[in-house]
């Protein structure tokens, strides 16, 4: 029958500020035929490192990498000696990470000279992210001319938020000239989540509500109604809501005030603090969660209250969403902690019962690492899913979805 899915591979790109992270993927079956990350891009002083991995083969090397265009052309010379060639993947598209569409986007699109000036535009709104993945951008379509390039935004799921969950009571006329609302981010990952959970529950994607907990390094939930997101707990910015490895999530914006005048704080020393040395790491010396359970079952104190703190805000946000949802199908768990950290998942989901949240403690202490499971009590009626996230699968999903649409208009 030959095949008729090669069609569907997608290069997909996410282009950090000192990394580019790249994924070739077929958008029918999520199969990733290669993968690879280019590290310390544009770091002055310091070897540009390349990972490329095809299947079990890894293979490693340093090289001069003074910007992303240079990570780009790494990236195809690995591509081209260590496979698999490019030019016979038959790639329909390149598939971009774009952190913040701003108010403009609600949905994934082919990007022209238009969409790059209004990414341009948005970019004070994730002044750490979107820059680099116009880089991204730019270096691919240098790159990969003659390929559709296709933004896909992690705010786009948000768009669904009602307005009364979107707005902030700031100012209306200062809102608006600055474009200061709720935008949320992780969407790709939740988008996939809802999907995949749903599945998993045997509903619809338009019938399920769920709680989705996003824990990485940063951390998101998302409310989901109906299959689409009607609540998030990041904000303008990724600051806001749960704690993080190393940002505060939810706090008093007084103490932005208090800082300044107090301790002679600048904005942007305030900024450092609350973005890079909070969360985990300002409370327990260390963002990494495993070490943070490690160091609190060894009886440290200060991790112990690291990790009270930050699965009390987990379970608040539990509370908060099922009275915006009403109904609950499921409670899920995803990315790096939210997988792979039986005590973090525990500590969430303690005492919640009477919302009809029963945890089965064996399951969720033995559950297999990259497999979907539920680790539910058999008679809770809420149920509790570890779901690995796939953000590389969705964007590629996205990009196969544009390009296929702009075909048959």
């Amino acid at each position: 029958m030959g095949e008729p899915r090669t069609a569907q591979h997608v290069l997909v790109i996410n282009a950090g500020s000192s990394s580019l992270k790249y994924q070739v993927v077929d958008a029918a079956s999520g199969e990733a035929l290669a993968s690879g990350l280019a590290e310390r891009v544009g770091q002055a002083g310091a070897e540009g490192h390349l990972r490329h991995e095809v299947g079990e083969d890894v293979h490693e090397r340093e090289l001069p990498l003074p910007d992303h265009g240079a990570a780009m052309a790494a990236m195809r010379e690995s591509f081209e000696a260590f496979g698999p060639e490019l030019a016979s993947a038959n790639l329909m598209a390149v598939g971009h990470r774009v952190v913040q569409g701003g108010p403009e986007f609600s949905a994934s699109v082919r990007i022209d000279a238009e969409v790059v000036a209004a990414i341009e535009d948005v970019s004070d709104l994730a002044p750490l992210h979107n820059p680099p993945n116009l880089a991204g951008i730019r270096a691919a379509q240098a790159t990969f001319g003659d390929l559709p390039q296709v933004a896909v935004f992690d705010t786009a799921f948000h768009r669904t938020m009602p307005a009364h969950a979107a707005t902030y009571a700031l100012d209306r006329e200062i809102a608006q000239a600055h474009r200061v609302r709720r935008y949320g981010a992780h969407g790709t990952s939740h988008q996939y989540v809802a999907r995949t959970a749903a599945r998993e529950l045997g509903l619809a994607p338009e019938a399920a509500n769920l709680i989705i907990f996003h824990l990485g390094n940063g951390a998101s939930v998302t409310a989901v109604a109906n299959g689409r997101s009607v609540d998030t707990s990041m904000g303008l910015t990724p600051l806001e809501g749960l704690v993080m490895g190393t940002r505060t999530g939810d706090i008093d914006p007084a103490v932005v005030f208090h800082l300044a005048r107090t301790a002679g704080m600048s904005i942007d020393e305030i900024d450092t603090v609350m973005n890079r040395r909070s969360g985990l790491l300002g409370l327990a010396g260390s963002n990494d969660m495993r070490d943070v359970v490690d160091a609190a079952e060894s009886g440290d104190d200060d991790a112990q209250l690291a990790l009270d703190v930050y699965c009390y805000r987990l379970r608040k946000y539990i509370g908060a969403y099922t009275a915006v949802l009403g109904r609950v199908d499921a409670v899920v768990f995803t990315a790096g902690v939210g997988e792979n950290s039986a005590p973090v998942r525990a500590g969430a989901l303690r005492d919640l019962e009477n919302l009809g949240i029963v945890l089965d403690p064996v399951a969720n202490a033995s559950l297999e690492r990259g497999v979907i499971t539920p680790i539910s009590a058999l008679d809770s009626p809420v149920t509790v899913l570890v779901v690995p996230t796939n953000e590389e699968w969705e964007i590629a999903r996205e990009a196969v979805s544009v390009v296929r649409a702009i075909s048959e208009q």
